[in-house]
């Protein structure tokens, strides 16, 4: 989930498109927050890590 976000990013500054931006900062957002949860033993989904 953080590497979409990051190429969501990526793909977007790049094409100036805003809404990709919007999503991919979104999603790495999300995808910290899980691994962060994972880390701390959390399993969220049966994943500890959201790469």
């Amino acid at each position: 989930m953080i590497i979409l976000g990051i190429i969501l990013i990526v793909v977007g500054l790049l094409a100036k498109i805003s809404i990709l931006t919007t999503i991919g900062v979104i999603l790495l957002i999300i995808g910290v927050v899980l691994t962060i949860l994972g880390a701390m033993g959390r399993a969220v989904g049966g994943r500890k890590t959201y790469y």
